[in-house]
C-alpha cells in the first residue's frame, strides 16, 4: 500500500499579505496534513486583524494543486459499507456535529465516521474562506483538478498562468462526483449548464476557457502570475476588512438564496457596518469633506481614482470652497 503524503504549508510573511506556498509532496496533492495546516492558516488570518489577504501558490512545477490524494479517499471510503444517499446524508449530518466539538480524531480515526468528519472539515475551511474579510486568491502556478480546482473556487480571486494548463473536476472518471463543493460553486461562477457539462464531461477548462467564461480571473504569463496575485491582494486588501467579511457573507450566503432572503442578509449586514466605528468615521469624514469643498468627495476631479487606490474615501477631495488643498 502506498504511504500517506506529507504534506506542508509554508508560509511567507508580506505585512498584511501572507503568501502561502503549498507543497503536496512530488506529486503535489491535497492531503489530510494540508487540510489541517489550511485550517489553522485560514484561523489565523481572520483572527489577525493585521493580515488582510492571503494569496495561495504551489510549490510542485506546474501544478496548483494536483487533486485530492486518492488513497485518502479510497481509504476512507473503504471503512464505510455502501449505505445509500439517504445513509450517507444522515452520515454528514452526524459528522458535522462530532466536527464542531472538535479534537476527536484519537477517539473516531479508526471509524467509519471519521472520514466523513475529515470532509465535513474541509467543507468548514472553505466555508470560513467565504465569510472572513480575508481576502484568499489562488495563484494558480499550473493545473488543478478535483479538490485542488474545488480549493480554486473557494478562494475569492483566481489568477491563472499561461500555458499547456488545466483546471477541472473529473471525478466522474473515476466513478464518483465532487465532494469539496465543486457542484456548488462552480456553477455560482460561470452558470448552472456550464458547470454540468464540464463536471458531468470530467473535461477541465484550458486558461483561455477558464477566463472566457468566469471560472478565473485572470490569466498571465507563468512568471507574472504570484506578482498579480499580490497586486490583487494589496489593492483589494486596502479595504475596511470589516467591510469585506459583510460584503463577502451577504453574495456568497445571500446571493444563492431567493430574493427576500437575500435581501434580508444584505439588510443585516449593511446596518452592522453603517453603526460600526469604521463606517461612522469613515461617513463623517466624507461629509466634513463635502462640507469644505461645496462639492460631493467622489465627483471632484481625480478623487475617485485616488480612493481606488488607497481603499477609503479618508481623506479624500478635502479641499476649502475656495478650492485651497
Amino acid at each position: 500500500m502506498a504511504e500517506e503524503v506529507r504534506g506542508n504549508i509554508e508560509v511567507e510573511d508580506r505585512g498584511a499579505v501572507l503568501l502561502a506556498r503549498i507543497d503536496g509532496g512530488p506529486l503535489g496533492l491535497f492531503g489530510n496534513d494540508i487540510a489541517e495546516q489550511l485550517d489553522e492558516l485560514v484561523d489565523r488570518a481572520d483572527r489577525d486583524p493585521r493580515i488582510q489577504a492571503v494569496v495561495f501558490t504551489g510549490t510542485h512545477p506546474g501544478r496548483f494543486v494536483s487533486h485530492a490524494e486518492v488513497r485518502w479517499l479510497q481509504e476512507g471510503g473503504a471503512k464505510v459499507p455502501s449505505v445509500g444517499v439517504k445513509g450517507a446524508g444522515a452520515l454528514a449530518h452526524v459528522a458535522r456535529g462530532v466536527n464542531r466539538a472538535g479534537g476527536l480524531k484519537g477517539a473516531l480515526g479508526t471509524t467509519p465516521l471519521w472520514p466523513a468528519v475529515q470532509l465535513e472539515r474541509v467543507h468548514q475551511t472553505f466555508l470560513k474562506m467565504n465569510r472572513s474579510g480575508v481576502i484568499f486568491i489562488a495563484a494558480m502556478n499550473g493545473s488543478a483538478l478535483g479538490l485542488g480546482a474545488e480549493f480554486c473556487w473557494a478562494n475569492d480571486l483566481r489568477v491563472m498562468s499561461r500555458g499547456d494548463f488545466f483546471i477541472g473536476q473529473p471525478e466522474v472518471l473515476l466513478g464518483i462526483m465532487p465532494g469539496g463543493g465543486g457542484t456548488q460553486r462552480l456553477p455560482r461562477l460561470v452558470g448552472n449548464h456550464q458547470a454540468l457539462i464540464a463536471i458531468l464531461s470530467g473535461k477541465p477548462f484550458t486558461p483561455e476557457q477558464a477566463l472566457e467564461i468566469g471560472a478565473v480571473d485572470d490569466v498571465v504569463d507563468p512568471d507574472q502570475v504570484v506578482f498579480r496575485a499580490l497586486e490583487l491582494a494589496e489593492y483589494l486588501g486596502s479595504r475596511p476588512k470589516t467591510s469585506r467579511a459583510a460584503v463577502k457573507r451577504a453574495v456568497y450566503f445571500g446571493g444563492s438564496d431567493g430574493l427576500e432572503d437575500g435581501l434580508h442578509v444584505e439588510r443585516a449586514e449593511f446596518l452592522a457596518t453603517a453603526l460600526s466605528d469604521i463606517g461612522q468615521e469613515l461617513m463623517l469624514d466624507y461629509m466634513a469633506n463635502t462640507d469644505a469643498s461645496g462639492e460631493l468627495p467622489l465627483y471632484q476631479t481625480g478623487a475617485y481614482e485616488e480612493v481606488l487606490r488607497t481603499g477609503t474615501t479618508r481623506g479624500a477631495g478635502a479641499a476649502t470652497k475656495a478650492g485651497v488643498q
